[in-house]
């Protein structure tokens, strides 16, 4: 581990210059470390000693820049909620450079809020210390719970004031990522027809992340086969934990497959399918029912990017494209279903256990459910009868519709004739009893923005850090929240 900082390159910036800005950061004032990533910096060999000292201070407050690093704003365009937008771009972030972690792997380290790019498109390119609170909570769960996205470094106050609806602490995310790419990244270079680009930055990302396509058959269709499955997965996993992005927009769809970009989110407390919490999604566009159907959308659009590097007949071309486009909806249930029939404990290769549990949701959404809840209390109830049932039961506003749901499950787990202690173990590990609450996200918001107070942020995540643990000292905070406390929308805070 380097005692003396981090050696950064940038493969990124070595692309020609129509894919990036060169852009140094911004200085700050004071900047000030309120929290630090010790796990994450010892997987990218960084000593957390040396980032919480003044050296890392500095680099992580782009105060200065380490060696190695060639801080570039990446171009990007998007489908914003459907409408297409030609420029958009790294407004308010830097990639500085990438370092190579312990595995081998080349990691994205950015700087978020550190200063106007040349797409800042008349902002000031910083961020309040709501948003950096929000996503370092947001990813580190996410990352908790095993589900692929990018992962927050530190989090930095600036010293300084940011105007946004009112006069607020600055901060700066440090984040970090597999890649930047994104499917609105493609789309920058494809719909003006520069064909050459998008065959450039196809060859890059197969480079770097998909290294395998290089010796298919045809190694661009192979590339969205790829990027199709790891999409299919990770929507997956965002509903079986009632995950809302709320902005899924194609310049915030990630091409290897992780959570990228946590704006307006939220984590479903009553079950609700049609849920929305974003404020800026007013027709329920993304929804938390409607996510796997954006996300084939979204895929349909890097489709139509590669589509002049998948045969040169367009004809061909549209026929591979469609193809391979239409694996996705298979490809999304043989990871939702299976995930679902292990939350309540059952075979997750039989078909009619997934039926089961989305018969289950179903009941949820009828009783007035809390998801987080109900899945947890099920992995405690035994299987042989009805008489402990009732903390589950009564979650629901009307308990029949649980009674009459759960004696088709005990028939099932008698079926298959797994022991109590070893079915429930196994729920434990797939039903978290913490999650980030969006009251919870709220209010060390609050703390911080108010007072600059980070202690709620670090109570929070210490907890979340171990989502599937019983902590009965932190019972509060699995409860839902009460009626003053709701969050009904959240906002992207930009």
């Amino acid at each position: 581990m380097n005692a003396t900082g981090p050696h950064f390159d940038n493969s990124y910036a070595r692309l020609p210059d129509a894919f990036h800005s060169r852009q140094a950061p911004t200085p700050v004032a004071q900047p000030e470390l309120i929290a630090l990533n010790r796990g994450l910096a010892e997987e990218l060999g960084i000593d957390p000693d040396w980032l919480a000292g003044e050296d890392g201070m500095a680099m992580l407050s782009g105060n200065r820049l380490p060696a190695g690093a060639q801080p570039i704003a990446m171009g990007y365009a998007g489908h914003q909620f459907g409408h297409w937008v030609p420029r958009l771009g790294d407004g308010r972030a830097l990639l500085i450079g990438e370092i190579v972690d312990r595995e081998g792997t080349r990691r994205d380290v950015q700087l978020k809020g550190s200063g106007p790019t040349a797409f800042s498109r008349r902002g000031d390119g910083r961020s309040s210390i709501g948003p950096v609170v929000r996503e370092y909570l947001a990813s580190e769960f996410m990352h908790a719970l095993g589900i692929p996205t990018t992962r927050a470094l530190a989090a930095v106050a600036t010293g300084e004031r940011v105007m946004r609806q009112q006069i607020e602490p600055g901060g700066i995310l440090c984040r970090v990522a597999n890649s930047h790419v994104r499917v609105g990244t493609f789309e920058f270079f494809a719909r003006s027809k520069r064909d050459d680009e998008v065959r450039l930055l196809a060859d890059y990302v197969i480079e770097r992340h998909y290294p395998d396509c290089r010796d298919a058959t045809n190694p661009y269709a192979s590339l969205l086969l790829q990027v199709i499955d790891r999409q299919a997965r990770l929507i997956a996993d965002w509903l079986r934990v009632g995950f809302i992005h709320g902005v899924m927009n194609t310049d915030n769809c990630s091409v290897v497959g992780e959570t990228i970009d946590y704006g307006p989110f939220g984590f479903l407390d009553t079950f609700d399918q049609a849920t929305v919490y974003s404020s800026i999604d007013q027709g329920g566009r993304y929804a938390y029912n409607q996510q796997p159907a954006i996300a084939h959308w979204n895929l349909a659009r890097l489709c139509e990017c590669l589509l002049p590097l998948l045969d040169p007949s367009r004809e061909k071309s549209v026929e591979i494209a469609n193809e391979v486009l239409q694996t996705f909806p298979a490809r999304f249930e043989s990871y939702f279903h299976p995930g679902l029939a292990a939350k309540i404990g059952l075979d997750p290769d039989r078909e009619e256990n997934a039926r089961l549990a989305l018969d289950l949701m179903d009941a949820m959404a009828s009783g007035a459910t809390d998801m987080t809840l109900v899945f947890r209390g099920l992995g405690e109830l035994p299987g042989a009868g009805p008489d402990r049932d009732g903390p589950v039961r009564e979650l629901f506003s009307d308990p029949d519709l649980f009674d009459s749901w759960a004696a088709r499950w005990r028939q099932r787990v008698a079926a298959e004739g797994r022991g109590d202690a070893t079915r429930q173990a196994a729920m434990q590990q797939v039903n978290p009893a913490f999650i980030l609450r969006n009251h919870l996200a709220q209010q060390a918001v609050d703390a911080a923005i108010d007072r600059l107070d980070f202690e709620p942020m670090r109570r929070l995540h210490k907890v979340l850090s171990r989502p599937f643990d019983d902590q009965p000292e932190a019972a509060d905070l699995a409860r839902p929240p009460r009626l003053d406390e709701r969050v009904l929308t959240t906002f992207c805070g930009t």
